[in-house]
């Protein structure tokens, strides 16, 4: 048996002799609410929360939300056009050619067709008045000072009309919709140069401890600390925008600086790491005690990560909220998926992602009553589970695709498993 196959093992049995009740005591008496039950109290909390708006250039509105309907200022097209590079014909042919150098897109508008007679013609360009149909330059031929078809022609072929897309004040999207590229380029082909979105939720990370260091090997019992550069980059991803990160120490000075920001802090969304237990330097509980915070989710029943929280602060139009993560780097993203990305996606006004499951390829050992998130590659037929999961390690999450929900009591080979996109993997580009 290799070290690390024996380590998996004792995890394994360590889960199994846990004997802690459902959405029990968890430390300190607080009671754990279920992961299922976290993630709707996340959403509602966001979803309750005043919506800010602000009108932007389309350039900065790229992953925002839009607050107000997408109508058409005009009718798409403006007028006729050519579909195709080609010829523009009016009545049977054959046709006689307009001498010249055609039709072209942006031109001013083209004289009129006379019956019988055809003008070269670009894709984009206005149609001239009185033009039957566009014959695609590959189908059809010059003679001389004639064109000939070499297939029949049908009117209004390759004809775009006004309004074949919208007309004018046709809705085109309703607000709730994500700005993709492709709504920037809808927005600006509809005649828009800004859009009223919802803002990005500010995010302000504050990393607590006294072991870590920012830079060198891991020596004398201090640690690198892993949550910093991982943090702001993964928040970004959910769509958030990140206003800063700060390290906070595990004394009186470092608590009065928790609480500090707790109070001052202008950003929707404070992001904690560490202290979120009942250790002798765990400060967070009782800052947000003294700041009058109301504790939404105190404990979640899930591993890694049960002692994460959420937290409102000030009043519940307000919008600002503090979710509080474990310090292990695992049980963090744990609160990450768990906790801040159901929250920020209701902040932003987003729905929720589309649930799906995947086949677990073998068994997959379970708490007896906690859920379980365990990092997955995800191939052609299954979620393959990956070593390196514990709490305190980032290895296997670092390989994953995504995070497969593991329920109580485990998994059996082939068990259809509800899975968490991780965002990178997901092409979560606009989060």
């Amino acid at each position: 048996m290799t070290p690390a196959n024996s380590a998996e093992e004792a995890l394994d049995e360590a889960l199994a002799l846990v004997s802690r009740a459902p959405e029990g005591g968890g430390a300190g008496g607080r009671r754990a609410l279920s992961w299922p039950r976290a993630r709707e109290a996340s959403v509602h909390a966001g979803a309750g929360a005043r919506a800010r708006t602000h009108r932007v250039p389309l350039a900065e509105a790229l992953g925002e939300v839009l607050a107000a309907p997408l109508d058409a200022l005009t009718d798409l097209p403006s007028f006729d056009t050519s579909a195709m590079d080609g010829w523009a014909v009016a009545g049977p042919g054959p046709w006689s050619v307009r001498t010249g150098t055609g039709v072209l897109a942006g031109s001013d508008r083209p004289e009129p067709l006379a019956d019988g007679e055809a003008v070269r013609i670009a894709t984009g360009a206005r149609i001239p008045a009185d033009t039957t149909a566009v014959i695609r330059s590959e189908h059809c031929r010059e003679a001389g000072s004639q064109l000939f078809a070499d297939r029949p022609v049908l009117t209004g072929q390759d004809i775009r009309p006004r309004g074949q897309e919208c007309r004018s004040g046709d809705l085109l999207l309703p607000a709730g919709s994500l700005v993709t590229p492709a709504v920037l380029g809808l927005a600006a082909a509809a005649g828009y140069d800004e859009l009223t979105t919802r803002p990005r939720p500010r995010v302000e990370v504050l990393v607590l401890g006294d072991e870590l260091l920012t830079e060198g090997r891991p020596h004398d019992g201090l640690i690198r600390d892993a949550l910093s550069p991982m943090l702001g980059p993964w928040l970004a991803r959910l769509g958030a925008e990140v206003v800063g990160t700060r390290r906070l120490g595990d004394d009186p000075a470092g608590a009065a600086a928790l609480l500090d920001a707790v109070t001052t802090s202008t950003a929707d969304v404070l992001v904690t790491t560490g202290g979120t237990a009942s250790g002798p330097v765990d400060h967070v509980h009782p800052v947000l005690l003294k700041a009058g915070a109301e504790l939404l989710v105190d404990g979640v029943a899930v591993r890694p990560g049960h002692p994460m929280l959420l937290a409102r602060i000030g009043g519940r139009a307000d919008g600002r909220h503090l979710v509080g993560l474990p310090g292990n780097p695992l049980a963090a993203v744990s609160g990450l998926l768990t906790l801040a990305e159901p929250l920020l996606r209701a902040l932003a006004g987003r729905r929720n992602r589309p649930r799906y499951t995947a086949p677990v390829q073998g068994d997959v050992p379970g708490h007896p009553y906690d859920t379980r998130l365990v990092p997955v590659v995800l191939s052609d037929e299954h979620a393959v589970p990956l070593r390196y999961h514990g709490p305190a390690m980032l290895r296997g999450v670092a390989a994953a695709d995504a995070l497969a929900v593991v329920p109580p009591k485990g998994a059996r080979a082939g068990q259809d498993l509800e899975i968490l996109d991780l965002p990178w993997a997901s092409g979560g580009c606009f989060t």
